[in-house]
Protein backbone atom coordinates (compact mmCIF):
# COMPACT_ATOMS: atom_id res chain seq x y z
CA UNK A 1 0.00 0.00 0.00
CA UNK A 2 2.85 2.36 0.85
CA UNK A 3 4.47 1.66 -2.54
CA UNK A 4 1.19 2.44 -4.33
CA UNK A 5 0.82 5.73 -2.46
CA UNK A 6 4.33 6.81 -3.32
CA UNK A 7 3.83 5.87 -6.98
CA UNK A 8 0.58 7.81 -7.12
CA UNK A 9 2.22 10.88 -5.63
CA UNK A 10 5.03 10.66 -8.18
CA UNK A 11 2.50 10.44 -11.03
CA UNK A 12 0.51 13.38 -9.71
CA UNK A 13 3.66 15.48 -9.36
CA UNK A 14 4.65 14.61 -12.93
CA UNK A 15 1.24 15.59 -14.22
CA UNK A 16 1.46 18.82 -12.28
CA UNK A 17 4.84 19.60 -13.82
CA UNK A 18 3.45 18.89 -17.30
CA UNK A 19 0.51 21.19 -16.65
CA UNK A 20 2.86 23.96 -15.55
CA UNK A 21 5.02 23.47 -18.66
CA UNK A 22 2.07 23.40 -21.08
CA UNK A 23 1.67 26.69 -22.96
CA UNK A 24 -1.29 28.83 -22.06
CA UNK A 25 -4.14 28.69 -24.60
CA UNK A 26 -3.87 31.30 -27.35
CA UNK A 27 -7.62 31.74 -27.05
CA UNK A 28 -8.19 32.12 -23.28
CA UNK A 29 -11.81 31.06 -23.71
CA UNK A 30 -10.69 27.53 -24.67
CA UNK A 31 -9.31 24.62 -22.74
CA UNK A 32 -5.65 23.78 -23.48
CA UNK A 33 -6.73 20.70 -25.45
CA UNK A 34 -9.29 22.58 -27.53
CA UNK A 35 -6.82 25.38 -28.22
CA UNK A 36 -4.07 22.95 -29.23
CA UNK A 37 -6.49 21.33 -31.66
CA UNK A 38 -7.11 24.67 -33.34
CA UNK A 39 -3.37 24.99 -33.95
CA UNK A 40 -3.15 21.49 -35.42
CA UNK A 41 -6.18 22.12 -37.63
CA UNK A 42 -4.76 25.43 -38.90
CA UNK A 43 -1.47 23.72 -39.74
CA UNK A 44 -3.19 20.90 -41.62
CA UNK A 45 -5.63 23.07 -43.59
CA UNK A 46 -3.08 25.75 -44.51
CA UNK A 47 -0.64 23.06 -45.56
CA UNK A 48 -3.30 21.78 -47.94
CA UNK A 49 -3.84 25.33 -49.19
CA UNK A 50 -0.16 25.78 -49.94
CA UNK A 51 -0.14 22.51 -51.84
CA UNK A 52 -3.17 23.42 -53.97
CA UNK A 53 -2.10 27.00 -54.69
CA UNK A 54 1.36 25.78 -55.64
CA UNK A 55 -0.20 23.56 -58.31
CA UNK A 56 -3.17 25.70 -59.40
CA UNK A 57 -2.00 29.25 -59.94
CA UNK A 58 -4.31 32.27 -60.51
CA UNK A 59 -6.16 31.98 -63.80
CA UNK A 60 -9.54 32.86 -65.30
CA UNK A 61 -11.99 31.27 -65.10
CA UNK A 62 -11.27 30.26 -61.52
CA UNK A 63 -10.73 26.49 -61.13
CA UNK A 64 -12.94 24.80 -58.53
CA UNK A 65 -9.86 23.54 -56.67
CA UNK A 66 -8.59 27.09 -56.17
CA UNK A 67 -12.00 28.26 -55.03
CA UNK A 68 -12.09 25.54 -52.36
CA UNK A 69 -8.54 26.36 -51.24
CA UNK A 70 -9.42 30.04 -50.76
CA UNK A 71 -12.44 29.05 -48.71
CA UNK A 72 -10.18 26.97 -46.50
CA UNK A 73 -8.13 30.13 -45.91
CA UNK A 74 -11.33 31.98 -44.98
CA UNK A 75 -12.29 29.22 -42.55
CA UNK A 76 -8.97 29.33 -40.72
CA UNK A 77 -8.70 33.12 -40.59
CA UNK A 78 -12.24 33.69 -39.34
CA UNK A 79 -11.39 32.81 -35.78
CA UNK A 80 -10.88 35.62 -33.29
CA UNK A 81 -7.34 34.59 -32.36
CA UNK A 82 -6.25 33.31 -35.78
CA UNK A 83 -3.46 35.86 -36.29
CA UNK A 84 -1.84 34.78 -33.01
CA UNK A 85 -1.62 31.12 -34.04
CA UNK A 86 1.86 29.91 -35.09
CA UNK A 87 0.61 27.99 -38.17
CA UNK A 88 -1.17 31.11 -39.46
CA UNK A 89 1.93 33.23 -38.94
CA UNK A 90 4.12 30.62 -40.62
CA UNK A 91 1.71 30.43 -43.56
CA UNK A 92 1.61 34.20 -43.95
CA UNK A 93 5.35 34.79 -43.58
CA UNK A 94 6.14 31.91 -45.91
CA UNK A 95 3.88 33.21 -48.64
CA UNK A 96 5.30 36.73 -48.40
CA UNK A 97 8.88 35.44 -48.42
CA UNK A 98 8.11 33.35 -51.50
CA UNK A 99 6.64 36.38 -53.28
CA UNK A 100 9.64 38.57 -52.49
CA UNK A 101 12.02 35.83 -53.63
CA UNK A 102 10.05 35.67 -56.89
CA UNK A 103 10.36 39.45 -57.33
CA UNK A 104 14.11 39.17 -56.81
CA UNK A 105 14.27 36.62 -59.63
CA UNK A 106 11.67 38.05 -62.04
CA UNK A 107 12.48 40.13 -65.09
CA UNK A 108 9.46 41.25 -67.09
CA UNK A 109 9.74 41.48 -70.86
CA UNK A 110 6.11 42.16 -71.76
CA UNK A 111 2.96 43.14 -69.93
CA UNK A 112 3.12 43.24 -66.14
CA UNK A 113 3.54 40.84 -63.26
CA UNK A 114 1.29 41.76 -60.34
CA UNK A 115 1.84 40.40 -56.84
CA UNK A 116 -0.87 40.57 -54.20
CA UNK A 117 0.55 40.95 -50.71
CA UNK A 118 -1.14 41.75 -47.40
CA UNK A 119 -4.52 43.47 -47.15
CA UNK A 120 -4.79 45.95 -50.07
CA UNK A 121 -1.10 45.78 -50.91
CA UNK A 122 0.05 45.14 -54.48
CA UNK A 123 3.33 45.28 -56.40
CA UNK A 124 3.20 45.86 -60.17
CA UNK A 125 6.29 45.25 -62.31
CA UNK A 126 6.67 46.08 -65.99
CA UNK A 127 9.81 46.04 -68.12
CA UNK A 128 10.76 49.53 -66.93
CA UNK A 129 9.38 50.08 -63.39
CA UNK A 130 8.15 48.39 -60.22
CA UNK A 131 5.33 50.14 -58.37
CA UNK A 132 4.10 49.43 -54.83
CA UNK A 133 0.65 50.21 -53.47
CA UNK A 134 -0.27 50.25 -49.74
CA UNK A 135 2.55 47.90 -48.72
CA UNK A 136 2.20 46.77 -45.11
CA UNK A 137 3.83 44.14 -42.89
CA UNK A 138 0.57 43.09 -41.22
CA UNK A 139 -1.57 43.92 -38.23
CA UNK A 140 0.07 43.58 -34.77
CA UNK A 141 -3.34 43.29 -33.15
CA UNK A 142 -7.01 42.63 -33.85
CA UNK A 143 -9.51 45.16 -32.57
CA UNK A 144 -12.98 44.77 -31.22
CA UNK A 145 -13.06 41.07 -30.31
CA UNK A 146 -16.27 40.70 -28.37
CA UNK A 147 -16.52 38.01 -25.70
CA UNK A 148 -19.61 36.20 -24.36
CA UNK A 149 -19.94 38.89 -21.69
CA UNK A 150 -20.28 41.57 -24.35
CA UNK A 151 -16.99 43.24 -23.49
CA UNK A 152 -14.55 43.98 -26.29
CA UNK A 153 -10.84 43.34 -26.05
CA UNK A 154 -7.88 43.76 -28.37
CA UNK A 155 -6.03 40.61 -29.35
CA UNK A 156 -2.32 41.39 -29.46
CA UNK A 157 -0.52 39.58 -32.29
CA UNK A 158 3.05 40.94 -32.32
CA UNK A 159 4.28 37.85 -34.17
CA UNK A 160 1.93 38.29 -37.12
CA UNK A 161 3.64 41.14 -39.06
CA UNK A 162 6.38 39.71 -41.23
CA UNK A 163 9.95 40.54 -40.17
CA UNK A 164 11.62 43.86 -40.92
CA UNK A 165 14.28 42.04 -42.93
CA UNK A 166 11.61 40.81 -45.36
CA UNK A 167 10.14 44.30 -45.60
CA UNK A 168 13.59 45.69 -46.40
CA UNK A 169 13.98 43.17 -49.22
CA UNK A 170 10.56 44.18 -50.55
CA UNK A 171 11.45 47.88 -50.55
CA UNK A 172 14.61 47.15 -52.56
CA UNK A 173 12.47 45.58 -55.28
CA UNK A 174 10.26 48.65 -55.79
CA UNK A 175 10.82 52.07 -57.33
CA UNK A 176 7.94 54.01 -55.78
CA UNK A 177 5.24 53.59 -53.14
CA UNK A 178 1.69 54.93 -53.30
CA UNK A 179 -0.11 55.15 -49.93
CA UNK A 180 -3.85 55.59 -50.34
CA UNK A 181 -4.78 57.04 -46.95
CA UNK A 182 -3.78 57.44 -43.33
CA UNK A 183 -5.39 54.40 -41.70
CA UNK A 184 -3.01 52.10 -39.87
CA UNK A 185 -3.76 49.07 -42.04
CA UNK A 186 -2.46 50.99 -45.08
CA UNK A 187 0.37 53.03 -43.53
CA UNK A 188 3.52 51.19 -42.46
CA UNK A 189 6.14 53.67 -41.25
CA UNK A 190 8.98 51.14 -41.43
CA UNK A 191 8.29 50.49 -45.10
CA UNK A 192 7.71 54.17 -45.85
CA UNK A 193 11.00 55.14 -44.21
CA UNK A 194 12.75 52.41 -46.17
CA UNK A 195 11.58 53.92 -49.45
CA UNK A 196 12.53 57.45 -48.42
CA UNK A 197 15.95 56.45 -47.13
CA UNK A 198 16.67 54.85 -50.51
CA UNK A 199 15.65 58.03 -52.32
CA UNK A 200 12.48 56.46 -53.68
CA UNK A 201 9.31 58.59 -53.76
CA UNK A 202 6.38 57.91 -51.45
CA UNK A 203 3.12 59.50 -52.61
CA UNK A 204 0.32 60.01 -50.05
CA UNK A 205 -2.59 62.37 -49.29
CA UNK A 206 -1.79 65.57 -47.39
CA UNK A 207 -3.47 64.36 -44.18
CA UNK A 208 -1.29 61.23 -43.88
CA UNK A 209 1.46 61.11 -41.21
CA UNK A 210 1.01 64.82 -40.52
CA UNK A 211 2.66 64.49 -37.09
CA UNK A 212 5.55 62.36 -38.29
CA UNK A 213 9.08 63.58 -39.09
CA UNK A 214 8.65 61.65 -42.35
CA UNK A 215 5.90 64.03 -43.51
CA UNK A 216 8.17 66.62 -45.14
CA UNK A 217 9.84 63.90 -47.24
CA UNK A 218 6.56 62.52 -48.64
CA UNK A 219 5.38 63.58 -52.11
CA UNK A 220 1.96 65.22 -52.16
CA UNK A 221 0.64 65.28 -55.72
CA UNK A 222 -2.36 67.41 -56.55
CA UNK A 223 -5.70 65.67 -56.05
CA UNK A 224 -7.44 66.90 -59.20
CA UNK A 225 -9.67 65.09 -61.65
CA UNK A 226 -7.99 64.53 -65.02
CA UNK A 227 -4.79 66.37 -64.08
CA UNK A 228 -1.99 64.18 -65.44
CA UNK A 229 1.19 64.71 -63.38
CA UNK A 230 4.66 63.40 -64.08
CA UNK A 231 6.53 61.50 -61.37
CA UNK A 232 10.22 60.70 -61.98
CA UNK A 233 11.40 57.35 -60.58
CA UNK A 234 14.63 55.35 -60.69
CA UNK A 235 16.61 58.55 -60.11
CA UNK A 236 14.93 60.15 -63.08
CA UNK A 237 15.61 57.32 -65.52
CA UNK A 238 11.87 56.64 -65.91
CA UNK A 239 8.74 58.73 -65.56
CA UNK A 240 5.27 57.69 -64.48
CA UNK A 241 2.15 59.59 -65.47
CA UNK A 242 -0.19 59.85 -62.49
CA UNK A 243 -3.72 61.09 -61.94
CA UNK A 244 -4.74 61.40 -58.29
CA UNK A 245 -8.51 61.40 -58.06
CA UNK A 246 -9.83 63.16 -54.92
CA UNK A 247 -11.35 60.14 -53.21
CA UNK A 248 -12.26 59.59 -49.59
CA UNK A 249 -13.31 56.90 -47.21
CA UNK A 250 -16.45 58.86 -46.60
CA UNK A 251 -18.60 56.95 -44.10
CA UNK A 252 -19.90 60.17 -42.60
CA UNK A 253 -16.70 62.17 -43.06
CA UNK A 254 -13.62 59.96 -43.26
CA UNK A 255 -10.05 60.67 -44.37
CA UNK A 256 -8.83 61.65 -47.81
CA UNK A 257 -8.20 58.65 -50.03
CA UNK A 258 -5.94 58.98 -53.05
CA UNK A 259 -7.43 56.99 -55.91
CA UNK A 260 -4.44 56.80 -58.22
CA UNK A 261 -4.24 56.05 -61.92
CA UNK A 262 -0.64 55.16 -62.74
CA UNK A 263 0.50 54.83 -66.35
CA UNK A 264 3.90 53.26 -66.99
CA UNK A 265 6.30 54.01 -69.87
CA UNK A 266 4.83 50.93 -71.61
CA UNK A 267 1.41 52.67 -71.65
CA UNK A 268 0.01 50.16 -69.20
CA UNK A 269 -2.35 51.75 -66.68
CA UNK A 270 -3.25 50.66 -63.16
CA UNK A 271 -5.79 52.05 -60.71
CA UNK A 272 -5.64 51.47 -56.95
CA UNK A 273 -8.56 52.87 -54.96
CA UNK A 274 -7.49 52.31 -51.35
CA UNK A 275 -10.54 52.39 -49.09
CA UNK A 276 -12.65 54.50 -51.44
CA UNK A 277 -16.28 54.22 -50.36
CA UNK A 278 -19.39 56.34 -50.88
CA UNK A 279 -21.26 55.71 -47.66
CA UNK A 280 -24.10 56.14 -46.84
CA UNK A 281 -25.17 55.03 -50.29
CA UNK A 282 -27.17 55.90 -52.34
CA UNK A 283 -27.67 59.09 -50.33
CA UNK A 284 -24.03 60.13 -50.80
CA UNK A 285 -23.24 60.57 -54.49
CA UNK A 286 -20.48 63.18 -54.65
CA UNK A 287 -17.57 60.91 -55.56
CA UNK A 288 -19.56 59.02 -58.16
CA UNK A 289 -19.84 62.30 -60.07
CA UNK A 290 -16.20 61.79 -61.14
CA UNK A 291 -15.98 57.99 -60.81
CA UNK A 292 -18.73 57.48 -63.40
CA UNK A 293 -16.73 59.49 -65.97
CA UNK A 294 -13.17 58.18 -65.60
CA UNK A 295 -13.57 55.79 -68.53
CA UNK A 296 -14.47 58.70 -70.81
CA UNK A 297 -10.98 60.21 -70.47
CA UNK A 298 -8.67 57.37 -69.43
CA UNK A 299 -7.80 53.82 -70.39
CA UNK A 300 -7.48 51.42 -67.45
CA UNK A 301 -5.85 48.02 -67.78
CA UNK A 302 -6.08 46.76 -64.19
CA UNK A 303 -8.33 47.96 -61.36
CA UNK A 304 -7.24 47.04 -57.82
CA UNK A 305 -10.33 47.66 -55.72
CA UNK A 306 -11.25 47.13 -52.09
CA UNK A 307 -13.66 44.20 -52.17
CA UNK A 308 -16.20 45.72 -49.79
CA UNK A 309 -16.81 49.13 -51.34
CA UNK A 310 -20.50 49.80 -51.85
CA UNK A 311 -21.85 49.41 -55.37
CA UNK A 312 -18.64 47.77 -56.50
CA UNK A 313 -20.19 47.15 -59.91
CA UNK A 314 -20.86 50.86 -60.50
CA UNK A 315 -17.40 51.68 -59.16
CA UNK A 316 -15.82 49.28 -61.66
CA UNK A 317 -17.95 50.49 -64.56
CA UNK A 318 -16.63 53.98 -63.92
CA UNK A 319 -13.06 52.82 -64.60
CA UNK A 320 -14.04 50.11 -67.11
CA UNK A 321 -10.85 48.05 -66.70
CA UNK A 322 -9.73 44.99 -68.63
CA UNK A 323 -9.09 43.12 -65.35
CA UNK A 324 -10.28 43.50 -61.74
CA UNK A 325 -8.11 42.43 -58.82
CA UNK A 326 -10.05 42.66 -55.54
CA UNK A 327 -8.14 43.43 -52.36
CA UNK A 328 -8.59 44.10 -48.64
CA UNK A 329 -9.90 40.61 -47.89
CA UNK A 330 -9.07 39.06 -44.52
CA UNK A 331 -7.63 42.15 -42.84
CA UNK A 332 -6.51 40.53 -39.61
CA UNK A 333 -6.64 43.77 -37.66
CA UNK A 334 -10.42 43.72 -38.04
CA UNK A 335 -12.87 41.78 -35.88
CA UNK A 336 -14.07 38.46 -37.31
CA UNK A 337 -17.26 39.79 -38.88
CA UNK A 338 -15.29 42.53 -40.66
CA UNK A 339 -12.60 40.28 -42.20
CA UNK A 340 -14.15 40.16 -45.64
CA UNK A 341 -13.79 36.59 -46.93
CA UNK A 342 -12.70 35.63 -50.42
CA UNK A 343 -16.22 34.38 -51.11
CA UNK A 344 -17.57 37.90 -50.59
CA UNK A 345 -20.25 37.65 -47.86
CA UNK A 346 -22.46 39.63 -50.22
CA UNK A 347 -25.68 39.09 -48.27
CA UNK A 348 -24.23 40.65 -45.13
CA UNK A 349 -22.64 43.70 -46.78
CA UNK A 350 -25.41 44.02 -49.38
CA UNK A 351 -22.88 43.90 -52.21
CA UNK A 352 -23.30 43.35 -55.96
CA UNK A 353 -19.87 41.68 -56.06
CA UNK A 354 -21.33 38.55 -57.69
CA UNK A 355 -22.90 40.69 -60.43
CA UNK A 356 -19.49 42.29 -60.97
CA UNK A 357 -18.03 38.84 -61.66
CA UNK A 358 -20.62 38.31 -64.39
CA UNK A 359 -19.69 41.54 -66.19
CA UNK A 360 -15.92 41.83 -65.70
CA UNK A 361 -13.01 39.39 -65.36
CA UNK A 362 -12.35 39.27 -61.61
CA UNK A 363 -9.24 37.43 -60.46
CA UNK A 364 -9.14 36.51 -56.77
CA UNK A 365 -5.72 35.99 -55.23
CA UNK A 366 -4.46 35.45 -51.70
CA UNK A 367 -1.29 36.55 -49.91
CA UNK A 368 1.85 36.19 -52.01
CA UNK A 369 0.28 35.15 -55.31
CA UNK A 370 1.06 36.73 -58.67
CA UNK A 371 -0.43 37.06 -62.11
CA UNK A 372 1.17 37.94 -65.46
CA UNK A 373 -1.07 40.49 -67.13
CA UNK A 374 -0.84 40.99 -70.86
CA UNK A 375 -2.71 43.79 -72.61
CA UNK A 376 -3.52 41.36 -75.40
CA UNK A 377 -5.45 38.99 -73.13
Amino acid sequence: MRLFTVSLMICLCALGALAEDAPAPIDPRMSPDDDAYMNRQAKELLGEVNDVLGRVTPVLPEPAERRLALRLVDAVLHEAYAAARPPVQAFYHGRIEKAIAAMEATKVDDGAVIWKLYNHGFVVRTASVTVGFDLHRGAPGARGIQGPDGNKTTVETPGFPYPDALADRLVKQCDVLFVSHKHRDHVDTHIIQGFLDQGKPVVAPPDTLEDSPLYARITHLKREIDLVQELPVRNGAQTLRVVVFPGQQYQGGGPMCNVVLVTTPEELSFVHNGDQINDPYPEYQKDFEWIDKVKDSHKVDVFMTNCWTNDILRMTRGFNPKLVLPGHENEMGHPVWDRMPYWGDVEFIKSNYLDLKKEYPVLVMTWGESYHYSAEK
